[in-house]
């Protein structure tokens, strides 16, 4: 069974809107997906849905797809981009929301309020929202990702949205693209000509991780064996250690995966690793603990309301394991770029002992960027 016929697979349902039904990304749905499981809409198809989701609902919510237009803006600030914490410049490109994976921490379980995993139908609009950008100001240069609200790369080999993505990043080389995924999905887009300024990149974290909290989601090997495919095929590639999360062993199984890291890959290969601690909305716990129970590490270490709101583990923690894996990539090179995601200016000087703007190899990403007041960035 090839790629696209086990994606197939994952999938009781494909609703599709009267909107959307002539658009590209819904042709190549129709010509995968068997027609008994083709609906086309004229509403939502969970319209009369309101209020949180429960648990039951956000697992049903990742076997149907619901395709139709976007009418907001596709280009927002990062999350990060918050008062109390270092942003490094990061913007997002929402092409859709939910994710086929099942992540046991996963943010959505405590955002998401429609029962359906749902695909922006009209990327061309998030084009052309970009191009204008690019064209008013041409002298500015944006670091955007598409894995927000969902896996970059986990449904391309049908949606084929990098190639769409691409095209227009070629044309822009100022600006720079990241997907960033948890699946081992590249080879759709691997026999394009690659540009420097297109980033391929993967959150990971331990094998162990991996196995009992990353569900759903490729291995640690397969990943890893993704990002070499781009690197020989001339791709940058990214990795996030995003997020750490504490166990009795975490100091062992973290030196384990910098150790494989700088084994497999070079400096000159990343231009960047970034490191973000597990964190999460108070009001996602119940969620997490109906769906994955106490077994699941994440609900295990001790949290700390921080003043974004979120749980967090406590800040000598945090600093403790990130000192940990920079000392251990330090100690293979001196030359590997790594920076905190989604922390305060004082862990950043706990652990780098230093804001991270006055680090000279992270000026290029945390330096201030001037705001675009016209659209709101």
């Amino acid at each position: 069974m090839n790629l696209v016929s086990q994606l197939v697979t994952k999938f009781e349902k494909v609703y599709i809107s009267k909107e959307s039904w002539e658009s590209r990304v819904a042709e190549r749905f129709r010509a995968v997906f068997p027609n008994e499981k083709i609906i086309m809409v004229e509403d939502h198809p969970y319209a009369n849905h309101k209020g949180a989701l429960s648990s039951e609902e956000f697992d049903q919510s990742k076997k149907e797809i619901f395709l139709t237009p976007f009418k907001g803006s596709f280009f927002k600030r990062c999350p990060g981009a918050k008062k109390g914490l270092a942003c490094c410049n990061y913007f997002v490109l929402n092409l859709g929301l939910q994710c086929d994976m099942n992540c046991s921490y996963c943010y959505l379980q405590s955002y998401l309020n429609t029962p359906v995993l749902t695909f922006y139908s009209n990327i061309e609009d998030a084009i052309s929202e970009m191009r204008e950008m690019a064209e008013d100001h041409p002298e500015k240069s944006y670091r955007v990702g598409t894995g927000e609200t969902i896996d970059s790369l986990s449904l391309d080999p049908i949606t084929l949205y990098s190639k769409d993505l691409m095209e227009f990043f070629y044309e822009f080389p100022q600006w720079k693209l990241e997907f960033k995924t948890k699946s081992d999905h590249v080879d759709q887009f691997l026999s394009l000509k690659h540009q420097s300024n297109i980033i391929v990149s993967w959150s990971i974290n331990p094998e162990i991780i991996v196995s009992n909290e990353e569900h759903g989601t490729a291995s640690l090997k397969k990943r890893l064996q993704a990002a070499r495919k781009c690197v020989d095929k001339g791709f940058p590639i990214a990795f996030h250690i995003d997020p750490v999360i504490w166990s009795p062993d975490w100091k062992q199984n973290y030196l384990g995966l910098v150790d494989e890291i700088c084994k497999q890959f070079s400096p000159d290969q990343l231009p960047y690793i970034s490191l973000g601690a597990l964190r999460y909305q108070p009001e996602q716990k119940v969620m997490m603990r109906e769906r994955f129970g106490y077994s699941s590490q994440v609900l295990r270490g001790e949290m700390h309301q921080g003043k974004d709101g979120k749980l967090r583990y406590d800040s000598r923690l945090r600093t403790q394991m990130f000192q940990t894996i920079l000392d251990r990539f330090k100690s293979h090179s001196p030359l590997w770029k790594v920076f905190l995601c989604m922390e305060t200016p004082e862990n950043w000087l706990n652990t780098f002992s230093e804001v991270p703007h006055r680090i000279e190899e992270m000026n290029e990403l945390f330096k201030p960027l001037p705001k675009i007041k016209s659209l709101n960035l």
